[in-house]
Order: structure tokens, then C-alpha cells, then sequence
């Protein structure tokens, strides 16, 4: 059983920055691609970026290039995403998620979301 758990969202300005964390559990976590997919409401769940199994790659949506970051702890089973300069565009609710094969690939696990809201 894989559970991803993710933590760390609220309600900032525009400007401000927070950092989610994903925890998780199950077998083999260091050699699964992870990554981050978010969902505005009345929009589709869209990329936000992904890291590779090692930690020596990573990829981001154009929308959030150059403000956020993505790290991996592989001895924590944890990573996580820095959101710097955010923008009430982010506002939406950010999944961990977690797959196998091309960096992008997200598609096997998913978390149950935590809710990030951002003020203008």
C-alpha cells in the first residue's frame, strides 16, 4: 500500500512563500519519479513540476518556473516544493504525486491534496 500525505498549505499574500511536504509510505519510494499536480476551481488538475528517482533532475511548468522548487529526501520518504513569489493564480489545491518511468509521469499515485490560497 502507498499513501502519499501532504502538509504544509494555508493562506499567504501575494508575494509570500510557503512550503508544502509530502510524506510517504510504501515500498521502493527512491525509485519513484515525484512531483506535484495542483487544481484551481472549475479548472483542470494541471503539472506543476516533478523530480526524477535520484534527485539529479527535475522539470517544471512554464507558469511557475524560476518561483518554485522541488526537493527530495529519500532517506525521509519526503519531498517537497517551495513556492516563492506567489501569485493569486496559484491559488488552488496541490497534490503530491508519485509515478514510474519518464520524469512527468505522476500517474500511479496520487495524495488527497492540501488547499493553498493566495490573497491579493
Amino acid at each position: 500500500q502507498v499513501q502519499l500525505v501532504e502538509s504544509g498549505g494555508g493562506l499567504v499574500q501575494a508575494g509570500g512563500s510557503l512550503r508544502l511536504t509530502c510524506a510517504a509510505s510504501g515500498r521502493s519510494f527512491s525509485t519513484w519519479n515525484m512531483g506535484w499536480l495542483r487544481q484551481a476551481p472549475g479548472k483542470e488538475r494541471e503539472f506543476v513540476g516533478s523530480i526524477s528517482w535520484s534527485g539529479e533532475s527535475t522539470y517544471y511548468a512554464n507558469s511557475v518556473k524560476g518561483r518554485f522548487t522541488i526537493s527530495r529526501d529519500n532517506g525521509k520518504d519526503t519531498i517537497y516544493l517551495q513556492m516563492n513569489n506567489l501569485k493569486p493564480e496559484d491559488t488552488a489545491v496541490y497534490y503530491c504525486a508519485a509515478g514510474y518511468g519518464v520524469i512527468t509521469n505522476l500517474n500511479d499515485y496520487l495524495g488527497q491534496g492540501t488547499q493553498v490560497t493566495v490573497s491579493s
